[in-house]
């Protein structure tokens, strides 16, 4: 795994030391001497992750760090502060300033690399996230960037996972104010409650009851709490523990004795990421929904049908069960435009997709291919079967008057519809798209508010 990885310190042993190290095990390694420097090298060279020095002239790291976390360019970045300092004021000034971790001088270089390999991960992870997101802004699809890391990391549901009642219940009761908190002391239990919506997992590494090593691995490796922060309790000393935690894919460590305030301040800057990306998960989420729907029926749009026609007349044509299309076209509806206008028009066609997806089958997808024309895929479907199913669909939707606003007439509006099915394996998407238009074509110059199939 290798990463761009900025450097700070105004100290020039110091950053060549750094730099041996982290080049030897081949990060990309890129280095500022001042605060302002690395500023602005933060926002123009994008690393990846970020060790910076608290004590330098003119701004100190704890400034540096706030600017970073207050900046949307670089707020993202994952800060590790490295210090000679290990005061617990400074530890929480950190934290506050919205530092990832501390390291202590002089660096133990086994931490140092468990550290910045565990953040690479993260870090990783949120770049693909953030890429996607502004894809989704590029082709219009996101309207709004969710790529503020803001909020006060409170209300979460924590789940504390420790066979050491008393050390929990400490843990609880420090938390509780600002937290929702669940305990549990096994294993088993834990997982299931961490499954469950859930913001943050506290893990006892210690405990004589379960191996905490295998309850973050196992958290890692299931999909539902793969994305699930994880804080881990232990003895500093306990070196070999620590850094096998992080290479699991512990996000922080919390050493004992506890100290209440950076429980609270490691808490909830876990809770912070967390909301964080699911924030963009879930704008990635939507813009896939967009990017397939028709933003006014709420039905699949010509591209979902497309694509998925494609997929189903393929699987038809390899010798699966052949699959039926419906081209449904409602009569005469610039009439209804012209008369109404185009406000009433559309909420005919809302009404209309909403009468339509709830009278064909379970298994069957209706779309809106444009215009007033919609199609209905049919999966495990005959020519002559979906024939008989477009006529009753006719019959039921000509008997659904539309209402047309206060103080308007109810309209009865009619469908035309052609059918057409796959023929095997020499059969095309395109030509079954084409039989189905020239049924459709045939129904409207036959009368309208009729079915015609077409074979061949």
């Amino acid at each position: 795994m290798s990463a761009r990885i900025l450097v700070i310190d105004d100290i020039e042993a110091n950053l060549r030391l750094l730099e041996a190290k982290l080049t030897a095990e081949y990060f990309d390694v890129i280095t500022a001497a001042d605060g302002e420097t690395a500023l602005s090298m933060a926002r123009t060279a994008s690393p990846d992750i970020i060790l910076l020095d608290v004590m330098m002239p003119g701004l100190s790291g704890f400034e540096v760090c706030r600017r970073l976390k207050d900046d949307q360019a670089t707020q993202h970045i994952p800060v590790v502060l490295v210090t000679a300092l290990d005061g617990r004021a400074d530890r929480l000034a950190g934290l506050e300033a919205g530092a990832d971790e501390f390291l202590t001088k002089p660096i133990d270089e086994a931490m140092l690399l468990a550290r910045v390999r565990g953040l690479t991960r993260l870090k990783m992870a949120v770049d693909e996230l953030r890429l996607r997101e502004a894809s989704g802004q590029r082709i219009g699809v996101i309207a709004n960037s969710a790529a503020r890391l803001a909020g006060a990391g409170v209300g979460g549901r924590v789940l504390i996972l420790d066979d050491n009642a008393r050390q929990a219940e400490k843990i609880a009761s420090e938390l509780q104010a600002e937290q929702r908190l669940v305990i549990e002391q096994t294993a088993d239990l834990a997982h299931a409650a961490a499954r469950a919506d859930m913001d943050l997992v506290i893990v006892n590494l210690d405990s004589a009851e379960f191996d905490g090593l295998r309850v973050v691995a196992a958290l890692r490796s299931d999909e539902a709490t793969r994305h699930l922060p994880i804080l881990v309790v232990l003895d500093t000393d306990q070196r070999q523990k620590l850094v096998k935690a992080i290479e699991l894919g512990a996000n922080d460590i919390l050493a004992r004795p506890i100290d209440p305030l950076e429980l609270s301040a490691r808490v909830r800057t876990q809770i912070r990421h967390k909301r964080y990306g699911d924030l963009l998960r879930d704008n990635l989420d939507h813009s896939f929904e967009l990017a397939v729907t028709d933003q006014l029926t709420g039905l699949h749009n010509r591209r979902f049908m497309l694509q998925k026609l494609g997929a189903l007349v393929a699987r038809a044509a390899m010798g699966g069960e052949p699959m039926a299309l419906l081209m449904v076209d409602l009569d005469h509806f610039k009439l209804v435009n012209d008369r109404f206008g185009h406000d009433v028009g559309d909420a005919v066609l809302t009404q209309f997709a909403r009468h339509m997806s709830t009278h064909v089958r379970a298994m069957d997808i209706a779309c809106r291919a444009g215009g007033e024309e919609f199609v209905v895929l049919m999966p495990n479907t005959g020519l002559e079967d979906a024939h008989q199913i477009a006529d009753r669909l006719r019959i039921y939707l000509a008997g659904e008057p539309y209402a047309l606003g206060e103080g308007l007439e109810r309209l009865a509006v009619t469908v035309s519809i052609g059918v057409a099915a796959t023929l095997g394996a020499s059969d095309q998407m395109d030509a079954v798209l084409k039989r189905a238009d020239l049924a459709l074509y045939e129904a409207k110059a036959a009368g309208r508010n009729q079915v015609i199939s077409k074979a061949a």
